[in-house]
Formats: structure tokens, C-alpha cells, sequence
């Protein structure tokens, strides 16, 4: 169900990768050796591992339709991911990556997953108008959520305390749950259908963006939009909230990521601080969800020409693009020095990076 497949590398073409054994090197660096024409025996550059990984570029096997989504445990040693196959596969986020699980229920297509804060619980939005709680020890679905009318788009939970729930859906509303309820404790009704949405770092504030193109900040308090972001041209498809709290990334169907100051206080009108271009939809107009990297520097999104796209974003400077999909990847999460990426293609990839080497 799984295998060790590595991407191919965008290195030197002729050279081959072997493990070095050499007490002088660290014992899991990957050394570049030369092919013909070059001196035998000499190293052209050393390649440090930077995961438990057991190998720098993991290929996960076995969804029997589109991979919509990918998400890492809050430990990062796990990931789950859900699809059109209607189910969520949990695995290993270490060593061989190996398939412990698969949740089943959905009767629709999964179209996003999160896990709860303290990563005993896992979320999941569907198609069938339901969002899923499932004990993710057991696999065991704890509770069915019923209260939109059309599908569920995108779901995100808090990052601390009490667990906490946001859902949007194609019939305009968004909806904040409270896993011990069985009915919704604030909905927020709108004109449009929302694609995406994401907790603040005050879970008092939501923000939410749809096919009206706009992102909006919902003060959950007094149920009513304290701020919009403008700027995109088309419908947004993801939005993801810095660890720190201070910023917000947002993608969109006019082929732009975008990152927003969500300050109280912002010192720019507009709140927008970058746009970053290089990760195109595609014409499949799929739901793209973007993800920061641990420290805050750098960003990332899966794109239409089936590669992921890392960015310093205070730069706007691409830093890798990395392939090996052979379809639009959907979602990527990032954990430690590893990032995921689910994909049409049906498979999901956790590769390496080493930020340090691109700061």
C-alpha cells in the first residue's frame, strides 16, 4: 500500500545518490557521487537528511480516487488524508510511512480533514452535508454533524483549549460547532458559498472566503464581519492562519497566494503584505489549500502543473518546486522538515526540505 519511491531530483542528471558510511560523515547524509567523465571517488556535494524518514522522499499508495486532502497530527508524526474515495487513510509520518488505518462512513467525497489540538480526534467535511468527529486511536466515528443544506466545502478546528469546529458550505452559511453539541453554537449567514475558512489566533474571530472572491473577518461575538480583505480576482480556495497568529495566507483561483497582516492593528489599510505568483489552478478549478512552514518564514501550495511551490514570502522569492505528481496536488501540509501533498494523481508524497539551505 506503500512504497519508497523518491522523486526524481533536480540535481546533477548524470549522478546517482548512495549512502555514505564513512565515519567522517553524519550517518544519515546522502552523498552525490560523479558519473562518467568526472574523477571517480570524489563527492560533488552531500545532501543532510533532515527526517526519520527512511528515505528523503516517501510515495504513499492506496487511495482509490483523488487525494483532496493531507494533514499532519499537532506532533507531526502523523498524517491523515481523505478523498473522493470517501475515506480517510491515517499513517505514519516516520520511518516507512506505513498505512495503521482507514475511517469509513463518509458517503460522499471527503473534501477536507483536520486533526483536534490535542490530536486525539480527527474532522472531516463531506459532500453528503455532514462533518464527521472520529476518535483517531480507534478509527471509531464518534459523531455525525448535521445542519447544512448543501455540501461542506472546508472545515478548520482551533490550535488550543477547548476544540472547537468552523464549517463552510455551498449554501452560504458558516457554522461553529462545539464537538460535545449536537447542533451548531453561532451560525453566520452569507450570500455566497464558502470554499475556505480558518480560526484566528483569538478562536473569537473567523475568517472566511468564497466565490465572491472576498476574505472576511467574522467577530464571533457579535456574528457580524469586522473587516474584508480584497484583492483577489477569483474565488478563494484556501486560507491558513501564521503559527504565530499575526498573518494570513490565502490562495485563489486567479493563480495567486497571497498574505494578509491580521494584526488588531495593522499599519497598512489594504492588510495586504505579499502576492506570490508561480502556482497556477489549472483548469480542473480544484479546491488548492495552501500551508505555512513551523517557523513562519515560508509558505507553500500544491499547483495545476502538478508540482509544489515553496516561497520565502516576505521575499516573494521561489525557493524549491518540487515534483513528482503526475496530477494537480490538491492540499500540502508541513511539519518539522517534511512537507505532504495529496494529489489527483491518487497518492500522496512526504519529501524533505532544509529550509537553512535557502535562508
Amino acid at each position: 500500500m506503500m512504497s519508497s519511491d523518491k522523486r526524481k531530483a533536480d540535481g546533477p542528471q548524470n549522478g546517482s545518490l548512495v549512502k555514505r558510511s564513512k565515519n567522517d560523515e553524519p550517518s544519515n547524509a546522502l552523498a552525490v557521487t560523479p558519473s562518467q567523465g568526472q574523477a571517480q571517488g570524489a563527492v560533488v556535494r552531500t545532501i543532510k537528511r533532515t527526517s526519520d524518514l527512511q528515505a528523503p522522499i516517501m510515495l504513499l499508495e492506496g487511495q482509490q480516487a483523488e487525494v483532496l486532502s493531507v494533514k499532519f497530527s499537532p506532533d507531526g508524526r502523523r498524517l491523515a488524508s481523505g478523498g473522493a474515495d470517501r475515506m480517510i487513510y491515517l499513517w505514519d509520518a516516520h520511518g516507512e510511512c506505513k498505512n495503521y488505518g482507514t475511517l469509513s462512513g463518509h458517503t460522499g467525497a471527503i473534501l477536507e480533514v483536520q486533526w483536534s489540538s490535542s490530536g486525539q480526534n480527527i474532522f472531516s467535511a463531506s459532500t453528503d452535508k455532514t462533518l464527521g468527529i472520529w476518535d483517531a486511536t480507534t478509527g471509531e466515528r464518534i459523531k455525525k454533524l448535521k445542519g447544512h443544506t448543501e455540501y461542506i466545502n472546508t472545515c478548520a478546528a482551533t490550535r488550543r483549549g477547548q476544540d472547537m469546529i468552523v464549517s463552510g458550505s455551498d449554501d452560504g452559511s458558516v457554522k461553529i460547532w462545539d464537538p460535545r453539541e449536537k447542533h451548531p453554537v453561532v451560525d453566520l449567514e452569507g450570500k455566497w458559498p464558502v470554499t475556505s475558512v480558518s480560526f484566528g489566533r483569538d478562536e473569537g474571530i473567523v475568517y472566511t472566503g468564497g466565490i465572491d472572491n472576498m476574505i472576511q473577518a467574522w467577530d464571533l461575538r457579535k456574528k457580524e464581519v469586522i473587516y474584508r480583505l480584497a484583492g483577489h480576482l477569483d474565488t478563494v480556495t484556501g486560507l491558513r492562519t501564521s503559527p504565530d497568529g499575526s498573518h494570513l495566507l490565502s490562495t485563489a483561483m486567479d493563480n495567486t497566494c497571497r498574505v494578509w497582516d491580521i494584526k488588531p492593528f495593522s499599519p497598512s489599510p489594504t492588510r495586504l503584505m505579499k502576492i506570490l505568483e508561480g502556482a497556477p489552478h489549472g483548469f480542473e478549478k480544484n479546491l488548492l489549500r495552501p500551508c505555512w512552514s513551523p517557523d513562519g518564514d515560508f509558505v507553500a501550495c500544491g499547483s495545476g502543473d502538478r508540482s509544489v511551490v515553496v516561497w520565502d514570502w516576505a521575499s516573494g522569492r521561489i525557493v524549491y518546486k518540487l515534483p513528482g505528481h503526475k496530477g494537480v496536488v490538491n492540499e500540502v501540509d508541513w511539519a518539522q522538515n517534511v512537507i505532504a501533498s495529496g494529489s489527483n494523481d491518487r497518492t500522496v508524497f512526504l519529501g524533505e526540505v532544509n529550509v537553512e539551505e535557502v535562508k
